[in-house]
Parts: structure tokens; sequence; C-alpha cells
């Protein structure tokens, strides 16, 4: 989740110096918009803000409406980016031609003490683990749960937080459960008597973790683009006068592996992408043997297809049963990166960085210009329950794409 330790950083400011500050969520995107539902934005009342909700429209207008629109408590507000004619009338018209509308979510956070939404988000940090969180964002006047109640859900706990309503509290507590298997966000309308509850069920993904083998001069600038991302960069390297924490002062690790020793990375690739490029034969040669034995979401190998495939032949030839077949094939793509062109390090960066994120989004990488779909993928809405729904009975469930 990109952005997600700069604003945290931004709030434990806050924090510490005893101020609240106000946060401003996207819970609800109609149409077209630049951010989805679940970029944040934090206004302190003397720093600057932290995070973005669009793609510089709006922030202005939050920042200068922040604290005046909560206090009397949570606030919800919409924007229109649509024609200033075809706006309707109960949003905020921004007339950019984008035929879209953002609610966005404005509330106080405590300057101390227990917070629901700052307590999952520090454990998605701290922990490297998903949190689901749900947060009401509509509600009949006058009845529990009211606007900015909040319930989470972290792997293996019970859900905890804020939310007053003990039915609705259990009920939605099962479909965070849910939330965390599917990976994805999504709203809920839940009964409340003769009215709805609108519930925005939102799936916090860990900052993604990017692990390069290989400390040589064109790491240097994948390392700090991938800082700019929001990732979590570990650079591991043989050799101890490459792998210097003076060289890479943007990484979270700098380690020295030893390639006499069996592979002892395992748990800091699980899950993570991983980028091979040490220009070394016995180096990538023993990483990428390890790598292909282990559970990473990615490995990308630097280099020309046919030496690539000499590592991979040479690999197979050390296996216990020969007609055994490499496990990690599937997730290991080379030569490494999109087709951008380009010869210096930081494009080669570039075009490693594109494709990981490419594939971890399930895309293809192509232009834009060519694609016939919306650039968000939309689903349709499910009512009620059959063999396939995930969704607790009685509610309607709309998917959110994040």
């Amino acid at each position: 989740m990109s952005g997600l330790n700069a604003l945290l950083d931004a709030l434990l400011v806050e924090r510490e110096a005893d101020r609240e500050a106000v946060l401003a969520t996207v819970v609800r995107v109609e149409g077209s918009a630049y951010r989805r539902p679940g970029a944040r934005m934090l206004v302190s009342r003397f720093g600057r803000p932290e995070g973005t909700i669009s793609g510089g429209c709006l922030e202005a207008e939050v920042a200068k409406k922040a604290w005046w629109l909560t206090e009397t408590g949570p606030t919800l507000r919409s924007y229109s980016t649509a024609e200033a004619d075809e706006a309707s009338e109960e949003a905020l018209s921004f007339g950019l031609g984008c035929n879209g509308k953002v609610h966005v979510l404005f509330e106080r956070l405590p300057a101390s003490g227990p917070c629901a939404l700052v307590d999952a988000l520090l454990s998605v940090c701290d922990t490297h683990q998903p949190a689901a969180i749900a947060t009401v964002i509509a509600s009949p006047a006058g009845v529990s749960p009211r606007l900015g109640e909040r319930l989470f859900l972290v792997p293996g706990q019970r859900a905890a937080g804020e939310l007053r309503h003990s039915v609705l509290a259990e009920q939605i507590s099962s479909d965070l459960q849910q939330t965390l298997v599917r990976g994805k966000s999504s709203r809920c309308l839940y009964p409340n008597g003769s009215d709805e509850v609108d519930v925005l069920l939102e799936y916090i993904p860990p900052v993604l973790r990017l692990v390069i083998f290989g400390a040589g001069h064109d790491a240097q600038p994948l390392v700090r683009m991938a800082k700019l991302l929001g990732w979590h960069v570990t650079v591991i390297d043989g050799r101890a006068h490459f792998a210097r924490v003076e060289r890479f002062a943007d990484a979270d690790q700098v380690l020295v592996g030893d390639v006499e020793q069996p592979f002892a990375y395992r748990e800091y690739v699980r899950g993570a992408a991983v980028v091979v490029m040490t220009h070394s034969l016995v180096q990538d040669a023993h990483w990428l043997q390890g790598l292909l034995h282990s559970e990473p979401c990615y490995v990308g190998q630097l280099g020309p297809r046919e030496r690539t495939e000499r590592l991979l032949a040479g690999i197979h030839e050390h296996l216990a049963k020969p007609q055994d077949e490499l496990p990690g094939l599937d997730y290991l793509h080379y030569p490494i990166g999109l087709d951008l062109g380009g010869d210096t390090p930081e494009s080669v960066a570039m075009a490693m960085l594109a494709e990981i994120q490419a594939v971890l989004n399930g895309r293809s990488g192509g232009s834009l210009r060519f694609r016939s779909a919306s650039i968000h993928d939309s689903d349709p809405v499910v009512v009620g329950r059959d063999e396939t729904d995930v969704v607790a009975e009685g509610c309607r469930h709309f998917a959110v794409q994040r």
C-alpha cells in the first residue's frame, strides 16, 4: 500500500505532540476517479498534508475545510468531477469533465489512546501481515451504528474496534474474515430495521517487499525507485565491499550473504518480489536455486535469455532426482523487465519495476490506449447468497477494486 508508511509517520508525529489530526479517506467512487477506495490524506493543524486522495484536484479543498467539517464529528462529503452542468446538487463540483464522483469520509483522529484504524494500520506495517477494516460510511441518522464506527481484523485474532451494534458487529466480523481470504475490498449494505447500513470492507495489504540479490551500481537506482513506490527493500550480496549500508542508504536492510552456505533467506523472500542481478554466475546460480525452492511471488533474473537458461540447466543437474521439475519456474521471469527501451541503470530499473507492478496486478503491461475495458475493473452487484457467495446472509455486496 503505497504511502502508508509516510502517512503513519506523519500521524505518529502528531500523536507524540499530543495533537489531533484529520483523516480524509476515499470510501466510495462512482465513475472515473484517480484514486480508489482506501486512499487517505492526513491533515494536521500545523504541518503539510500527507498523502493524496485524487490527482491533485481535491487536495487543496480538503486541506482547507477538513477541520471545519469535523467540528461536530465524522462527515461524509461528495466531490463531482463531471461537467459543471451535469453535477448533482449534493456534490461539490469541480467541472473537470472526468464524469466521476468521489465520496470522502472526514474524521478526527485522537491525540492519544486506542483507535481502531490506527491500530490496524500499525499492525500491517509492524507485522507485514494484511488486515481487514470495516468502516460505516452511511447509516440512518440517530441510530447505531454511526458514521465512522469501525471493526478491524488481523490474521489469527478476533475482530476488535468501536462498532457498538452487537448484531451487526457479529455479522460484519464474519465478512471481515472473508475479506482477508479474498484479498479484495468491497461494500456491503446491511439491513438495520427498515433502513440499511452502508459499510466499506477494506482489505489492507502489507507493504510490498522487494529483495534484491546483487549490490552493484545498477542496483542503486532500483532501490531508490522502489522506495519511491513505498516498498520495503532488502539488498543481499556475497561481496562485503558491495553490500554496504552507505551505498544503499534508502534500503531497509543491507545484508552480506554467504554463497558457500545453504540458502538461508526463505523467510525473507516468502511472498516477496525478488530480483537477481549480481552479474556473477556463481552468485546468480546459488541465489536462483534457493529462490526456486522458496515461495516468492515473483522472481526476475537479469541477463540474456541464453545465460539464464544455462543457469537453469546447471541447477537442474544438481537436483537430488534429475527427473524432478524445478518447483518455482512459474514465477520466474527472464529476461527481467518490460520492453521499454533504454540501457541506463535508471531505465533498466524502471523496466524491472514496471514488470513487477504489472505481474502482481494481473496486467500485461501494455499501452492503455489499446485497453478497451476500464482501467479500474468493476464487478457486478451480488445480492444475497448462493454457493459461490462469501458475503453474509441478507446483505447486498459490491466489489471494490483496489
